[in-house]
């Protein structure tokens, strides 16, 4: 689903970039999310503080690096990007955190996997402004302390569960990103479009965002590769038709599912006869990590009610069952095993 393009042509990387919108006026759904956060970024200016800490939370797709940079560009700000993993050390951290102007915004991407010894560098850092470290070993062991300036940190994860407690609880506002709505999934279409400078008409943009699986980077994704289509096989103009044969031909059916979302369903349903069955015996069926099956597969199926996650393991519902047109028998399990879990 996280396609990454790449590409040596600067007009075209320019071109993604541009994709996302710059202000919080321009983003499209998640109405709860930015009034919180227009409220906290007008406050702040009003007082002439930095923004309090922000931690943002969803499925891959929905957003959050793009608010990330909005919140930046409405606090008339620079930001600073990196991610969990990229930050082995603590001095990598704190050589982060020390190049920080006053009011700056640092947006680590996937912040839960943080290591343990760099996120207590951050503690301190957030909630006093200065960084506390030991220097030296045995009796020439000394504590170190520095003076940072005020800053914003903005963390994004797809597995707030996994952030631990002392770090969440330093974050100022929660948000949690939600799958999109059907009509803010059209605008989104529409304004990549013309955008791209894309020849449409208003069956082919509403076919796109009816099989974007509430997600934009998955719009802009499936858009762009309608586009190629339209411009190979047909008059380079995107209408109902052409946006059909597209889909079809990327294996993107009605419903937004692709040719992954029906190897985990028919795998469940075929192999372990509709479940419930473990997820790492379903990784090994499908020659997957479990950790893209749980964090990039599963949400999409769970929202549409094709997938429950029970404490015996996986099973594929009766909808699943009649979206596959594969007949269905009622799984063996307790209530207590139809409790959701993992």
């Amino acid at each position: 689903m996280a396609e990454r393009l790449v590409s040596g042509d600067l007009q075209q990387e320019d071109q993604d970039v541009f994709l996302r919108p710059r202000r919080l006026e321009d983003f499209v759904g998640q109405a709860n999310t930015k009034e919180n956060l227009s409220i906290s970024i007008q406050a702040a200016k009003i007082r002439q503080e930095p923004l309090d800490h922000i931690i943002i939370y969803g499925p891959p797709g929905l957003g959050k690096t793009t608010l990330a940079n909005i919140i930046a560009a409405e606090m008339g700000v620079a930001i600073r990007v990196t991610s969990g993993p990229a930050v082995e050390r603590a001095g990598d951290m704190a050589a982060i955190l020390t190049s920080l102007q006053p009011g700056d915004v640092l947006f680590i991407d996937e912040v839960h996997r943080l290591n343990r010894v760099v996120e207590e560098v951050l503690y301190s850092a957030m909630e006093d402004f200065f960084l506390s470290w030991m220097v030296g070993k045995g009796l020439a062991a000394r504590n170190v302390n520095l003076r940072i300036s005020p800053f914003t940190l903005v963390g994004a994860t797809t597995r707030f569960s996994m952030v631990s407690a002392p770090l969440r609880d330093r974050f100022g506002l929660v948000c949690r990103l939600d799958y999109y709505e059907p009509e803010d999934m059209k605008v989104i279409v529409d304004r990549s479009a013309r955008i791209l400078e894309m020849d449409t008409d208003s069956e082919g943009m509403d076919l796109i965002a009816s099989r974007s699986r509430g997600t934009p980077r998955v719009a802009n994704r499936l858009l762009k590769r309608t586009r190629d289509y339209a411009l190979v096989k047909a008059d380079n103009r995107v209408d109902g038709a052409v946006a059909r044969a597209a889909l079809e031909q990327l294996n993107v059916d009605e419903l937004g599912l692709d040719r992954s979302d029906h190897r985990l369903l028919i795998s469940i349903i075929d192999k372990f006869d509709g479940g419930p069955v473990g997820l790492e015996t379903l990784a090994a069926s499908l020659n997957e990590d479990s950790d893209t099956i749980m964090d990039v597969w599963e949400p999409f199926l769970l929202q549409l009610g094709f997938l429950e996650r029970t404490p015996r393991g996986r099973v594929a519902t009766r909808r699943a069952h009649d979206h596959l047109v594969r007949p269905y028998a009622t799984a063996d399990l307790t209530d207590q095993g139809r409790l959701n879990g993992f």
